[in-house]
């Protein structure tokens, strides 16, 4: 059996399909005759709270925060070339939609290195521009975290890496 990894309030913790979020304690909580402890976090952007039993932690996805090398290698993954396939744009975007869901940074950055356009490149469709804010806001979040900045400050460090690319 994986041993749940400790929280305690004030940790940041990745959740894959919700982002970044804050431990806001461990709470007891008896449900239908079980006695369970609940890791207690707050997704300040989504105004929503999330109780997420200790126990299940690692096989929810709910892990720490990526430390500083991971968000490098995320990093260095934006400045790669794009990786188009050229299949159709409804399983493109299944898969993008599950490398967000994954949680893993460097699975973000890779759909936002791919879905990026630079001046100059045609515009993308809705749904391409959606999925793509979506991966940038996600791994902003994190690396915000990890920085200990805000998300604005975070979103412009990585446009400024796709644009240098």
């Amino acid at each position: 059996m994986v041993k749940a990894p400790t929280y305690k309030a004030g940790d940041f913790v990745v959740y894959p399909t919700h982002g970044v979020g804050k431990v806001t304690g461990i709470e007891k909580l008896e449900i239908a005759g079980q006695k369970l402890d609940l890791v207690i976090i707050t997704f300040d952007r989504d105004r929503m709270t999330l109780r997420v039993p200790v126990d299940k932690a690692p096989t929810s996805g709910l892990r720490k925060l990526s430390s500083k090398k991971i968000m490098e290698d995320a990093m260095t993954t934006l400045q790669g070339r794009a990786r188009i396939k050229r299949t159709m744009w409804s399983r493109r975007a299944q898969e993008y939609e599950a490398k967000i869901n994954s949680g893993d940074p460097i699975s973000i950055a890779e759909v936002v290195r791919d879905l990026h356009r630079n001046v100059g490149q045609p515009d993308q469709s809705f749904s391409e521009r959606q999925i793509y804010e979506a991966a940038r806001d996600r791994l902003a979040s994190e690396l915000a975290a990890v920085d200990k900045t805000d998300i604005e400050e975070a979103t412009e460090k990585l446009e400024t890496v796709l644009k240098a690319a």
